[in-house]
């Protein structure tokens, strides 16, 4: 992800024992509360919108894979995509069912001027999105997930030893 040459970009501050440290945010992460209004738009958090508008504008993908919960890409990163899929065959089974399922669920969107983004409706019902949800930073995108059904994949899927071994192979 890059920043608009214009745009000048978002700082936090780490803390390493008694230093406090300026980092530029350049990636999405953390997760804030939402509220999906009555006509199905999410208000995206301030601390997420500002950072997509400063790097990639208003523009976006408002999409899922299972339908299970919705995803939005901003759309530099969602063109990036496509273009990575591009270099596979388009007859490849796996490229075309991403292709089918990201199309079925999604829609081209734009924030509006309260920073607001309409999820779908065939999206929005197949989600569960109203009232509550909660808004997951993943790096280049933004998942969005109805609060109980989002605790419930927690609890239904665990953080095993196995997740452990995997991230260390990585050093993480």
């Amino acid at each position: 992800m890059q920043f608009a040459i214009d745009s000048p970009p978002r700082y936090f501050y780490h803390r390493r024992g008694n230093i406090w440290n300026k980092v530029e945010q350049k990636v999405l992460r953390g997760n804030h509360s939402a509220k999906i209004d009555d006509k199905g738009r999410l208000k995206i958090p301030n601390a997420f919108r500002a950072l997509i508008e400063d790097q990639h504008g208003p523009s976006l993908f408002v999409t899922s894979l299972s339908g299970e919960f919705v995803r939005v890409y901003p759309m530099p990163a969602w063109l990036a995509l496509e273009e990575r899929l591009r270099r596979m065959p388009s007859t490849h089974p796996a490229r075309v069912k991403f292709l089918d399922r990201v199309n079925y669920f999604g829609q081209v969107g734009e924030f509006d001027a309260q920073g607001r983004v309409l999820i779908p409706a065939r999206l929005r019902e197949s989600a569960g999105m109203a009232g509550e949800v909660d808004v997951l930073g993943q790096d280049e995108y933004l998942d969005v997930w109805n609060h109980d059904r989002f605790l419930a994949k927690l609890h239904r899927d665990p953080f095993t030893d196995d997740d452990a071994r995997a991230l260390a192979e990585f050093g993480i």
